[in-house]
């Protein structure tokens, strides 16, 4: 009896600081409108920011910056910054190119690394960050990026890979950590130029693949004003909002069967949907769109968004709404009032790469991140040459409320900024592991990172 109230006593414990944590965070303002443009120095742990449409500036061409990060050595023993209550253990570091990394049925970690033409598969030791098994699934691939599993679920019998021009799948089996066999091509002849990210998700009940291409060019300066055989047959012909010519077939999402046959048009206008995934609450595909250069600072946002079946969002002719871009002044009256509005706007020029949602609904309730977070998604944010004031280079959280997103962001995990013209890390990958872990890759200094909460648990 004495330790069955020794344990509640710790519980209560752990509830009252979380609960002190988050009402702390409750009380700091929301910055909104302006004060929402700020750069990386105001950036830390529970900063939140609310940025509506009509609070994009006008766009100025004539104060488009160019300020590339210069990328330094991680400090020694440097790590991210995190909320109260939350760590940072490192999982590897020195490699190449680590993007998109996902979590396997069975909890090993897959990990794209672009640049060296590979997947990776991470097996940690239950509770650490230390790797019990390490190994090089698949070589010998084009740019891989996007991973996803098939079926849905606890039992996938094949990986999916996205590379930057096809889809390919290995047979697989739950705790494999090499391929197999040679894969086997599912989608090909994907436009590859430009815009290289490509990833790929399935929907929750297996008999969709989702895939995103991102545009050819920054605003689709040389697709040419008119398409082969005149804009009126061309609108009637194709979904809304679609480009030609060198943009045919990019800046949109497709879907396809699981055996890469009936391709079709999701929604357009999306200028390079690098990251998404599926909603656990709703089954709604989520995508984090990187907008268009060379307006000015803060214009126009990025953004994450829930995407509708024959949406357009508006690139390269508009965005955020009815804002016309400068460029394409006059091009497309037809489109006017037509276009969606994405679902939570972010700072221009942050560069989002990838998104997970926290859903937490198969942990124990002592076990992961508290309840606050159960339902929010994570965002890792790249960061961007186009903003005189840095910005991004952090991972943020989107903040939803019965499954919808209210359009407030948080500052999660920053730090990686060293001055206004370095950086050690740009955050790409986002995904939970099994045992509620946050699993953050950054392809600056090639590192992973596993985030826990304790917040006074032991």
């Amino acid at each position: 009896m004495i330790a069955g109230t020794r344990m509640a006593g710790l519980g209560l414990s752990a509830l009252l600081l979380a609960t002190a944590a988050f009402a702390q965070q409750a009380d700091q303002p929301v910055l909104k409108g302006p004060a929402a443009f700020g750069d990386w120095r105001a950036d830390k742990p529970g900063v939140r920011r609310l940025i509506k449409p009509e609070d994009l500036p006008k766009p100025n061409l004539a104060k488009s910056a160019s300020n590339s990060a210069g990328l330094s050595e991680r400090p020694a023993d440097a790590k991210p910054q995190l909320p109260e209550g939350f760590s940072a253990e490192l999982i590897a570091s020195g490699i190449d190119n680590p993007r998109v990394v996902r979590t396997a049925p069975n909890g090993d970690l897959f990990v794209a690394d672009s640049e060296a033409n590979q997947v990776r598969v991470y097996r940690l030791t239950e509770g650490s960050a230390k790797p019990a098994e390490k190994s090089i699934f698949a070589g010998d691939l084009n740019q891989p990026y996007g991973i996803a599993f098939y079926p849905p679920g606890s039992d996938p019998q094949w990986v999916y890979v996205a590379n930057s021009d096809s889809i390919v799948r290995f047979a697989y089996r739950n705790g494999d950590l090499k391929a197999s066999a040679d894969p086997e091509t599912i989608v090909d002849n994907i436009p590859s130029n430009h815009h290289w990210t490509r990833d790929i998700a399935f929907s929750p009940d297996g008999k969709t693949l989702y895939l995103s291409v991102g545009s050819g060019s920054n605003a689709a300066g040389d697709m040419g004003k008119r398409p082969r055989g005149g804009l009126e047959a061309w609108i009637k012909s194709k979904p809304l909002g679609a480009s030609w010519g060198s943009e045919e077939g990019r800046a949109d999402v497709q879907a396809f069967d699981p055996d890469g046959k009936n391709g079709r048009t999701v929604a357009t206008g999306l200028r390079n949907c690098s990251g998404m995934t599926v909603q656990p609450a709703t089954g709604a595909l989520w995508c984090v769109v990187n907008e268009r250069d060379a307006l000015g600072d803060n214009v126009p946002a990025e953004y994450a968004t829930s995407v509708r079946e024959g949406a357009f969002y508006g690139w390269p002719w508009y965005y955020i709404g009815n804002n016309e871009d400068p460029r394409h002044k006059g091009e497309r009256p037809d489109l006017a009032g037509k276009v969606d509005i994405p679902d939570v706007l972010m700072q221009a020029h942050s560069a989002p790469l990838n998104i997970a949602f926290y859903d937490g609904k198969d942990l124990p309730a002592d076990a992961g991140f508290p309840r606050e977070y159960r339902g929010d998604a994570f965002v890792a944010l790249h960061g961007s040459w186009n903003r005189g004031n840095r910005t991004g280079y952090k991972v943020v959280r989107l903040l939803f409320r019965d499954g919808k997103p209210t359009g407030e962001y948080e500052d999660f995990m920053t730090g990686f900024v060293v001055s206004n013209g370095e950086v050690w890390g740009r955050p790409v990958g986002v995904t939970v592991a099994k045992d509620g872990a946050l699993i953050v890759t950054e392809d600056g200094n090639g590192t992973i990172w596993r985030v826990t909460y304790d917040g006074g648990r032991s």
